[in-house]
């Protein structure tokens, strides 16, 4: 039936090619040929997140004009992400007002000191805050009204 002369170039060939087959390098182990050495790959990634530093006034509010003998309160409401924190300065603008007194509620972390010229309102750390200032300024020379005569100043620390 078959002829032993046609079977034998025929499988010839067949082996011949799968020779070629185990002998030629896969694409995957071509990579894996590739690398020498025996050193371990690393590489390391430094991020740094930078926050500018915030200090802004979201409320002053307080009346347009004052009349002496009635104490009047002013509102101020500061955010600030400042790591020392921030402090207020508080001045009469106008010489006409004498005997002026300022008072807050006690908050966690503000104080307030008097100065020569006014008075001094600190924050120690970054956050919110929401000051409700007394003022009381006493008697207020012959005109019946003033407008405001405190002018606030922010500084960072």
């Amino acid at each position: 039936m078959f002829r032993r002369s046609n079977l034998l170039p025929h499988r010839l060939a067949c082996a011949m090619a799968a020779l070629a087959l185990l002998l030629a390098p896969a694409p995957g182990a071509a990579e894996a040929m590739l690398a020498t050495g025996g050193g371990n790959a690393s590489a390391s990634l430094n991020f740094r997140i930078v926050i500018p530093p915030v200090m802004r006034v979201i409320e002053n509010s307080h009346p347009a004009q004052i009349d002496g003998g009635q104490p009047v309160e002013q509102r101020l409401v500061v955010l600030s992400n400042l790591k020392h924190g921030f402090c207020a300065s508080l001045r009469l603008s106008d010489p006409a007002v004498a005997g002026w007194r300022l008072q807050t509620d006690e908050v966690g972390g503000v104080t307030l000191q008097p100065m020569a010229d006014g008075y001094r309102l600190c924050a120690s750390r970054p956050g919110r805050y929401t000051l409700r200032l007394q003022h009381d300024f006493g008697a207020v020379g012959p005109q019946a009204a003033l407008t405001w005569p405190v002018q606030t100043e922010l500084m960072a620390l």
